[in-house]
């Protein structure tokens, strides 16, 4: 089994990170793209192109028969997904397996396991990490649902089974507000997701998003990357993270680590994850598992020195982990800057023409971005035109270097939240390392007050 032609099912940065990883292993890409992508970089690059639908997510990058059309037209072998859009679409696996194309990815079962947030709770523990005090699965009796709250204690949060992105989530106080939450949380799902299902758990009241990258191979074999630490969020979304956390220490990194690649040789998982905690008061509570390669993959790239997208498609060909445990080491820090095309104080969208484009760069400096001067960003997907990535040999001197490389990044006719990051740099909470899943979006609060 060897791949020789690799189709991109997706698009932006990640698609041509994607590219990159392929040509620099000799393997030709294929990319496909709606009509409002025509002119992307990655399909610039790639050594061929195909049309696969009109501007809508669903009617190109979500379309399925069109993306396995174009894989048999091309006579691709394989096809990776990145992430968003079908990556964690377990069918899409099934069908690409089906036609007897290469998926790299994760084995559909665990894609399937880990996408229902019941599910994936009840594994994890099964396979010994850390959870969250609640409920064993989901729940629907009121009664029931107020034994559990009261055993773990107000306040509790009513989650989707099957969601994200924090919609049909509610924070629950008192159990007089239990069944009206938990209608109000179905409903939201139902509407969201398609699916009413949800689950209770005890409610963390200001933690820290830290998560561990793992691979395996499929044969029993695994290992972790370390740690990120993505807790500076908005709406549940990451703004910036970084690797090695401020707050964790060597010790829990490899005691946590292994816990996490344990559980990954257990499953007989397959390629990369990121298992997902909330860390409390030195405790971590596991909340989620993402069955792809994550936005902030490079952050532990930088400290680890290891490909993490080139070990995806190795692994997906069949070959073994190319690394044990023992090779890693975990050097300097790192820090990745998401730069979104939007204003930087409303968050509203900025799509449009790019004028001028320059990107930062030096020693340790990493762009990942499809943009360039001429480019017009499409006003019908995911905000995100760049990622700005450095390393240092210590925390202080990486920060140092981020401030530098914003203060050099040009783009240039649409708007960015650059200056978000600058201003983010200069607080004392961030540069100490001192700040929560809630922190954010509580600066942010105080900056529209005028504080």
């Amino acid at each position: 089994m060897t791949i020789e032609k690799l189709l991109i099912a997706n698009r932006g940065e990640i698609a041509l990170r994607i590219h990159r990883a392929a040509h620099e292993m000799g393997i030709r890409t294929v990319a496909v793209h709606s009509t409002a992508d025509a002119d992307a970089m990655h399909v610039r690059l790639a050594d061929e192109a195909i049309c696969i639908g009109p501007p809508s997510a669903k009617d190109s990058y979500l379309n399925i028969p069109a993306i396995i059309s174009a894989a048999e037209v091309s006579h691709a072998d394989a096809i990776h997904p990145g992430y968003g859009f079908l990556s964690e679409n377990a069918r899409f696996a099934e069908i690409i397996e089906a036609h007897g194309l290469i998926f790299v990815g994760p084995k559909p079962e665990h894609i399937r396991t880990m996408g229902d947030k019941v599910e994936a709770k009840r594994t994890a523990g099964a396979l010994g990490l850390p959870l969250v005090p609640g409920s064993d699965g989901a729940v629907s009796d009121i009664e029931e649902a107020k034994k559990i709250a009261a055993n773990v204690g107000y306040p509790v949060i009513i989650k989707a089974a099957s969601g994200g992105g924090g919609r049909g989530m509610k924070v629950c106080n008192s159990a007089d507000d239990l069944e009206t939450l938990m209608q109000q949380a179905g409903t939201e799902a139902k509407a969201a997701f398609g699916d009413a299902t949800v689950y209770i758990e005890k409610y963390l009241g200001n933690p820290r998003h830290i998560e561990f990258q793992v691979f395996g191979d499929g044969k029993g074999n695994a290992i972790h990357l370390g740690e990120r630490d993505c807790s500076l969020q908005r709406r549940h979304q990451k703004v910036l993270e970084e690797a090695p956390s401020p707050i964790i220490s060597a010790e829990e990194r490899a005691r946590m680590g292994k816990i996490c690649a344990d559980a990954m040789a257990g499953m007989g998982y397959r390629g990369a994850g990121t298992i997902e905690f909330l860390w409390e008061n030195g405790e971590f509570y596991f909340i989620e598992m993402n069955t792809r390669i994550q936005v902030e993959h490079p952050v532990t790239e930088m400290i680890t020195g290891f490909d993490l997208v080139r070990e995806q498609i190795r692994i997906a060909d069949g070959h073994p982990l190319s690394v044990k445990q023992s090779d890693l080491e975990f050097r300097g820090h790192s820090i990745e800057c998401r730069l979104n095309a939007e204003d930087p104080s409303t968050f509203a969208p900025s799509p449009g023409l790019v004028k001028a484009y320059h990107p930062a760069g030096g020693m340790h400096v990493r762009v990942d971005s499809g943009l360039y001067a001429g480019y017009r960003v499409p006003p019908y997907y995911d905000s995100m035109v760049a990622k700005l990535i450095v390393y240092g040999r210590t925390r202080q001197s990486c920060m140092m270097r981020m401030r530098r490389a914003l203060e050099e990044m040009v783009i240039d006719g649409i708007k960015t939240n650059i200056p978000l990051h600058q201003a983010l740099l200069r607080e004392a909470d961030v540069i100490d390392g001192n700040y929560t899943i809630k922190w954010l979006e509580e600066w942010l609060e105080k900056q529209a007050d005028g504080g």
